[in-house]
């Protein structure tokens, strides 16, 4: 079973059922029972609201092996690939698992790899605390590395790639994908996405790219206007398509 969160005013902390959480407010145990929706005290009468995980809370509470992908970012995947329920996906560069587990909890089955084995391990630890496990198998090792044998598991309906090395795997998406399957390459600088387009362009068709910015708006008594922290840039994503 994945995990709850628990509030008490502005306050979030992440426990499963069975699980201990001690704070100033108090010692609370979580029953193995627990639902979404249910009032629970700390043996100090603190009460707690227990709270469902939705996406949004997995970026937040997902323990970090890095930066992980943005919901703007994720968002911007699942709405161009249309990935959801019954879809097969392969992803590279899993890092948090925060892409991953939006894929899963969306319907997808996903295969994703992480180079670094301690950092594979904490995306299998995040996605048992996002409770997508049984469709998530995230496996250590490079991607580039097992294209043969993913080309054999095959085929896959959306590849998401965050690699320096995605322009390989996207040379090989014509055999791993199914006829009318996509691919979604996120890339921090413009030299990775030319890369990405030239070796889409055989192959692949729909070739677009966006750079995902964001800013958010200030809503005061004064009036409405944007933010003054400036404008949120993260990098690029490149979508493709096989016909």
């Amino acid at each position: 079973m994945g995990a709850f969160l628990l509030v008490h005013g502005d306050r979030e902390y992440v426990r499963r059922p069975g699980e201990e959480l001690q704070t100033d407010l108090g010692v609370l145990d979580v029953p193995e029972d627990v639902s979404h929706g249910d009032e629970l005290e700390t043996h100090l009468g603190e009460p707690f609201t227990v709270r469902e995980l939705r996406g949004p809370d997995l970026f937040e509470h997902f323990e970090r092996t890095g930066a992980p992908m943005m919901p703007r970012d994720a968002g911007l995947v699942m709405g161009h690939t249309g990935a959801g329920g019954g879809d097969r996906v392969l992803d590279a560069g899993t890092g948090t698992g925060v892409l991953a587990a939006y894929l899963a909890r969306a319907g997808a089955e996903v295969t994703t790899y992480e180079t670094d084995p301690e950092f594979a391990e904490v995306a299998r630890e995040n996605m048992e605390l996002g409770g997508v496990a049984d469709r998530v198998d995230v496996r250590a090792g490079d991607v580039t590395e097992h294209l043969d044998e993913l080309v054999a598991e095959g085929p896959f309906d959306v590849l998401t790639l965050d690699t320096g090395d995605s322009a390989a795997v996207v040379e090989r998406a014509p055999e791993l994908l199914t006829a009318g399957g996509f691919v979604a390459v996120y890339s921090p600088f413009v030299e990775s996405v030319r890369e990405t387009v030239e070796a889409a362009r055989d192959g692949l068709t729909d070739i677009r790219t966006f750079e995902t910015i964001q800013r958010r708006m200030d809503v005061g008594d004064r009036g409405t206007r944007p933010s003054t922290a400036g404008v949120g840039h993260t990098g690029y994503l490149t979508f493709a398509r096989k016909e």
